[in-house]
C-alpha cells in the first residue's frame, strides 16, 4: 500500500458509501471497529482481507495500515477506542460476532459522536462489555506469500465457481498437491476446501449486496444447488441469503 494517510485519532461516526466506493489505505494511533449497518464491508491489509455483513464487525488494532471497500449500499459505522483501551486484547485484525444487542449499541453510539454526556459514556461501557464477550469468526481471506499458493488462489478468486481439485490446480500452476496442501496449512491455517469455502462466501456476500438473486449467486459461486448454498450460508452467518439485504 502506498500513499498511506496517518490519522492519529480513529473517528467514531457513521458514513454512507456507494457500492464499490473505497476508503484508501490509512492508519490510526487508536483501535477501531468497523460495522456494516447495511451492505458489506471489506477491510484489507498487507496480511489479507477481512469481510463482514451485518452480523459481524471488524476489529482493526491501532497502527494497522488498512483500506475499506463497500459492497452494495454500505452504511458503515466506526467506533474508535484509545490505544490503551483494548477490551478484546487483540493485536491483529479480527472478525467478531455481533449480537442484536451489540448491533443496537453500535448504532446508538455512532448516532451522535459529539455527544459527551454521562448517558453516552455508560453506553460505551456496555458496548465494551459486549465486545469482550463477542466470539471471533473466521471471515478472512489471507494474502498468500508463496508464489505457488498465490497462483492457485488467483485462479479460484477469478472464478469462484471453479471446480478443479487441488491436484488439478497444482498441475495447472506447476506445483504438487502435497506441497500446496502444506502451504495452505502453514500460511493460512486451513485446508484448501476450507479456504475455498471462505472465498466463495466472500464472493457470495458481494453479489448479494448487489441484489443478485440467491439461485444465481449459488451457481456463480460454485455450489451444486441453491439449497446447498443456503445451508452453508446459514451455518456461517446465522441467517439465510434471501434475507441478507433486509437486515437493516
Amino acid at each position: 500500500m502506498s500513499n498511506i494517510r496517518h490519522t492519529p485519532k480513529a473517528p467514531t461516526r457513521a458514513r454512507s458509501l456507494a457500492a464499490g466506493e473505497r476508503i484508501d489505505a490509512h492508519r490510526h494511533d487508536e483501535h477501531q471497529i468497523a460495522y456494516a449497518g447495511s451492505g458489506m464491508v471489506a477491510v484489507t491489509t498487507d496480511a489479507g482481507t477481512w469481510f463482514a455483513p451485518g452480523t459481524r464487525a471488524i476489529w482493526v488494532p491501532a497502527g494497522t495500515v488498512h483500506a475499506h471497500r463497500a459492497h452494495g449500499q454500505l452504511e458503515l459505522h466506526f467506533v474508535g477506542l484509545p490505544a490503551a483501551d483494548n477490551p478484546l486484547g487483540l493485536d491483529a485484525p479480527a472478525v467478531l460476532a455481533v449480537s442484536p444487542l451489540l448491533r443496537e449499541l453500535i448504532l446508538a453510539y455512532t448516532r451522535d459522536p459529539d455527544d459527551d454526556t454521562p448517558e453516552r459514556r455508560r453506553l460505551l461501557a456496555v458496548l465494551r462489555d459486549q465486545l469482550r464477550a463477542s466470539p471471533q469468526q473466521p471471515m478472512r481471506l489471507p494474502a498468500p506469500t508463496d508464489p505457488r499458493l498465490a497462483a492457485v488462489c488467483a485462479i479460484v478468486h477469478a472464478d469462484p465457481a471453479e471446480q478443479r481439485t487441488l491436484a488439478a490446480l497444482g498441475a495447472a500452476t506447476g506445483a504438487g498437491e502435497r506441497t500446496l496442501s502444506r502451504l495452505f496449512r502453514d500460511e493460512f491455517g486451513m485446508t484448501f476446501p476450507q479456504w475455498r469455502t471462505q472465498s466463495r462466501l466472500y464472493h457470495a456476500l458481494r453479489m448479494l449486496a448487489d441484489d443478485i438473486p440467491v439461485t444465481t449467486v449459488a451457481h456463480r459461486c460454485g455450489w451444486a444447488s441453491a439449497s446447498a448454498f443456503i445451508d452453508v450460508f446459514r451455518r456461517s452467518f446465522g441467517y439465510t441469503p434471501g434475507t441478507h439485504n433486509r437486515r437493516t
